[in-house]
């Protein structure tokens, strides 16, 4: 990741004095962090700071939004375009206005405005670090980076307000993407925590100003018992946006699937339109005639266009507990998805100590997640003794177990006899935005011997498993 604290280019000089000025800004920044009492001293330097590069007081004041800024002050937004460009000072001042917004986010209540503000400072953040919640997508996915058999990438721990402690490219390791997607992750599910959520839901007004996350959806399932009436209704509302969302990105990397492979068993129908010129030519070759200058073909060949009857039977099984959310939300709109392609028979299975079949609901991702019960504990057999029936055609199923896998190690032998069987074992640790996710080792190691390795990585991951299986 770019070091956007250093500014300007690597090389260049620092004065005494411009050195001085960085370092006013950044000892406010860490004292905002760390301490929500304002240091009259650094106040008063840092607002001289500002003042003299002709910069808005405004970029001082934690309470207001990066975007409200750009708007007054629309030469701020030019400059956080180009921030690679700019002396190091006014780099300081700009994005220690980032970074405070972003990480300094207290402890205490959290308004519905303030939630919003919160969101879009920090795609302001990912914009300017060309990656994460900035880049585009409702979660700013991507190809993920964990091998498909990493170890854990925890977040970075974050520290008093939400800080966290990656080092600079100069002074040791930068602190990656998908670690910043899972710090912000965890400042947002922090604020939403901090919410009366209710009441926000209960005012139109407030709820309008909600911008639907994973975090807020995650609260949203766990309370919906709890809702009635117009909130019940803003509720479902906001979850119906984020799935929307998050469907239309997914959608694009899923669109190029082939609807079947061909099946060269049933001859080509032999019509012009399936004539293979290239190869008719090259196998005729021997028959070019010198003298008379022709190719004399004594044989046709035609492609084969019959494709696969034989719908591919795709069968997702989610761990529902309360360490999957995240899981259970983009695989529910994964299998929607897939659901709509043609040549494929998805089914659906969630589960915690009981397996719950939603291949009725499977088309309609809000209503899964409505009939979902977020928690619990955690019993694999349950489900697999629910999805291990819908096995017709072992060799054309393909099965998707999401799960952190501490669970009933008797699954293991489950999984054994499926992989036997034919079925393609796609065992995924984590579908998450950032990737992050914890994996019972032992399973790992036993998924890795059994050779289908636990995917660790982003949903993106999955979708290219899941079109290799149906291309071939």
């Amino acid at each position: 990741m770019t070091d956007i604290a250093s500014g300007g280019t690597a090389a260049q000089e620092l004065s005494v004095s411009d050195q001085n000025r960085r370092q006013v800004l950044y000892w406010r920044l860490l004292a905002q962090v760390f301490d929500s009492e304002e240091q009259p001293t650094l106040e008063t330097a840092s607002a001289a700071v500002v003042d003299d590069l002709g910069l808005p007081r405004a970029l001082l004041d934690r309470t207001v939004t990066v975007d409200t800024v750009v708007q007054r002050f629309p030469e701020v937004g030019e400059q956080l375009e180009r921030l690679g460009e700019l002396d190091s000072v006014r780099t300081a001042a700009l994005v220690s206005k980032l970074l405070l917004n972003v990480f300094a986010t207290g402890n205490g209540p959290v308004t519905a405005a303030q939630l919003a503000g919160w969101q879009s400072d920090a795609r302001c953040l990912g914009r300017v670090l060309g990656g994460g919640r900035g880049s585009g997508g409702a979660d700013g996915q991507g190809d993920g980076s964990n091998g498909s058999d990493g170890q854990d990438g925890g977040p970075v721990s974050p520290g008093r307000g939400g800080g966290g402690r990656g080092t600079s490219s100069r002074g040791g390791r930068a602190l990656g993407a998908d670690e910043l997607e899972a710090q912000l992750a965890a400042i947002e599910a922090d604020m939403v925590k901090r919410m009366k959520l209710r009441e926000v839901l209960a005012d139109p007004h407030l709820a309008a100003q909600l911008t639907p996350s994973m975090s807020l959806v995650e609260q949203l399932l766990r309370d919906k018992h709890n809702l009635s009436g117009v909130a019940l209704a803003n509720a479902k509302a906001l979850i119906r946006r984020f799935v929307e969302e998050v469907a239309q990105v997914l959608r694009t990397q899923v669109q190029q699937t082939s609807t079947g492979k061909i099946d060269r068993s049933v001859p080509p129908k032999r019509v012009f339109r399936n004539l293979d010129l290239e190869r008719t030519i090259w196998k005729n070759l021997t028959n070019w005639s010198p003298e008379d200058e022709r190719l004399y073909v004594d044989r046709l060949f035609y492609r084969h266009t019959a494709k696969r009857t034989t719908p591919a039977r795709m069968i997702v099984v989610v761990d529902q507990s309360g360490s999957m959310v995240d899981a259970m939300v983009n695989c529910t709109i994964l299998a929607s998805i897939f659901t709509g392609l043609p040549k494929v028979d998805v089914h659906l299975v969630a589960y915690d100590t009981r397996a719950l079949d939603l291949t009725p609901w499977v088309h309609d991702p809000f209503e899964v997640l409505l009939r979902t019960t977020l928690g619990g504990g955690t019993d694999g057999t349950v489900a697999m003794a629910l999805a291990r029936p819908k096995i017709a055609d072992p060799r054309n199923t393909v099965m998707v177990w999401i799960s952190d896998f501490y669970d009933n190690r008797q699954l293991m032998t489950d999984f054994e006899a499926i992989h036997r069987s034919g079925v393609k074992l796609i065992p995924v640790g984590s579908v998450s935005s950032s990737g992050a996710a914890s994996v019972d080792p032992w399973f790992r190691q036993k998924l890795k011997d059994l050779g289908t390795p636990v995917i660790s990585g982003k949903i993106t991951k999955l979708v290219v498993e899941l079109k290799n299986f149906l291309n071939t």
